[in-house]
């Protein structure tokens, strides 16, 4: 049997994201690996074996899907939002690039999904209208010193900016220092928007002015999208719309 292994977005978390090209892998698949939320999200069947384990063994966690799929097995690795934005494809690619030679001739394939970055920007409009950048806010892979330069420069250059892993409960401080280096920089009332667990049943969403912005808005499942300088609200009744002209004057 020849095996393969599939690196799958399951989007936000509403199935109705989840696209067909992944549902179409998980139906093939012998085995599923992946963090215990995100297995937890793949419906048992007869035939298929649930591998989760715990969060920061991303590369054990590769590893182990790399070898079942040398061994003729059908593989897919699963990631919240899109494998290849903060997520599993960069640690199997890593794997790959540091293990035996015969890994690099295994069917390998990125199915990718809706990541939270653009299914909260569609629920409030099109605040990444224009040019963007997306930054992971952990420095649990790289120093902090790191992140307070890209988030200085990224403002400076006024991108609309999409944070994620904003504040944990180990280091809340990193969240409570990137608004003050916004305030800093941007010194003006951009919408700052907070968009809690996309597409659940739980998703809150928040719209508020930079200057308003606290750091208690946000947690690992918050969606942070701060605005560039252009970017604008439609008042109407319910939600209003909040979206970044196409254009920039001169």
């Amino acid at each position: 049997m020849s095996g393969w292994l599939v690196i799958a977005g399951l989007g936000p978390g509403d199935e109705n994201l989840v696209t067909p090209e992944v549902r179409a892998a998980l139906d093939q698949a012998t085995d599923v690996v992946g963090y215990i939320p995100y297995v937890a999200r793949v419906a048992a069947r007869e035939g298929l074996t649930l591998h989760a384990s715990d969060n920061r063994v991303e590369l054990d966690r590769a590893r182990h899907a790399l070898a079942m799929a040398a061994a003729g097995r059908r593989v897919v690795v699963v990631s919240s939002g899109d494998p290849g934005v903060f997520a599993m494809a960069a640690a199997v690619f890593e794997a790959v690039e540091a293990g035996p030679q015969h890994w690099r001739a295994l069917d390998i394939r990125v199915a990718p999904g809706i990541t939270a970055m653009l299914a909260a920007a569609a629920h409030v409009g099109a605040p990444l209208g224009h040019d963007f950048c997306a930054i992971n806010l952990s420095d649990n892979l790289k120093p902090w010193a790191l992140i307070e330069k890209r988030l200085r420069l990224a403002a400076e250059a006024d991108f609309a900016m999409a944070f994620y892993n904003p504040r944990s409960k180990s280091r809340p401080e990193g969240f409570v220092k990137t608004l003050e280096i916004l305030k800093e920089v941007c010194r003006d009332a951009r919408p700052v928007i907070f968009a809690r667990a996309v597409s659940t049943p739980e998703e809150k969403i928040t719209v508020v002015p930079l200057t308003d912005a606290r750091p208690e808005m946000a947690d690992m499942r918050t969606m942070v999208i701060v605005g560039a300088s252009n970017t604008r609200i439609i008042a109407r009744d319910g939600p209003p719309i909040v979206y970044t002209p196409r254009s920039v004057e001169a």
